[in-house]
């Protein structure tokens, strides 16, 4: 056995925790093989480097072994070697949500009006356009 379904190794090797969700990562274009997308159906074979996008980060993983099944943590270890970056790692460089001023109306205020919603979506747009500093 050394082809198999990328959908079925992502699932296999616990990137995804479930097949369906590794199928519709393919579908979206949010695995790579030679930076191309690549479809669930794709046979991946030993050696090659698999880019995945998961949220805001970015993994990279060389295949070192296929399997199919899914098996324990400690034994799918050595089927893949984590090539991502350190700095790519930190989730700590991500600006975080909670740090993002959220608009709120009074109780029983109604709808915003059209003005009002134009300098909410201006506020909004404003604070997409900052950029965070790591420190």
């Amino acid at each position: 056995m050394q082809k198999t379904r990328i959908d079925k190794w992502l699932w296999a090797v616990r990137i995804y925790k479930t097949r369906s969700q590794a199928t519709n990562a393919c579908k979206a274009g949010k695995v790579k093989i030679n930076d191309a997308s690549v479809k669930a159906s794709y046979m991946i074979e030993p050696d090659q480097i698999v880019q995945v996008k998961k949220g805001h980060l970015r993994y990279t993983f060389k295949v070192l072994g296929i399997i199919e099944k899914r098996m324990s943590a400690k034994l799918v270890a050595d089927k893949y070697e984590d090539l991502t970056p350190e700095e790519d790692k930190n989730i700590n460089r991500l600006p975080s949500a909670f740090h993002i001023p959220v608009a709120q109306r009074k109780r029983g205020a109604g709808r915003p009006t059209k003005k009002e919603r134009r300098e909410m979506d201006q506020l909004k747009d404003d604070i997409d356009g900052l950029e965070f500093d790591e420190d």
